[in-house]
């Protein structure tokens, strides 16, 4: 082989390369998007109008929940150098209390469908 046959050699397995990582990306791609619909194949399909009263169902049950009690929180306090008391840190602990709020507003919207005990669906 000579000078010219390698170049012409090596810009067709250029081309074949960049083809073939073309391809990949394509596939990877497909499969992705058919990995999500598997996914979501045994979803329940809700309406834009359901997904917009959960939405609100929520945000009801989180307004409802009363942030401002402190005995929903566990504080730490510090002494800074200049003699100030300043807040280290602060955590939400009731967030049972938090959940059970939103869980009741979603609940509400919804009626519970009758399963015999035998049924595992």
């Amino acid at each position: 082989m000579n000078k010219t046959d390698l170049e012409v050699k090596i810009e067709s397995l250029k081309k074949m390369v960049l083809d073939s990582q073309q391809s990949t990306s394509n596939y990877t791609g497909e499969l992705t998007k058919v990995e999500k619909q598997l996914e979501d194949y045994s979803k329940p399909e809700l309406t834009p109008m359901v997904f917009e009263a959960i939405y609100e169902a929520v945000d009801a049950g989180v307004e409802s929940f009363d942030f401002s009690d402190t005995d929903n929180y566990d504080k730490e306090f510090s002494l800074d150098y200049d003699g100030r008391v300043t807040l280290e840190s602060l955590d939400l602990t009731d967030t049972h209390g938090l959940v059970e709020k939103i869980v009741d507003k979603v609940h509400n919207l919804f009626k519970e469908a009758d399963c015999p005990e035998d049924d595992n669906s």
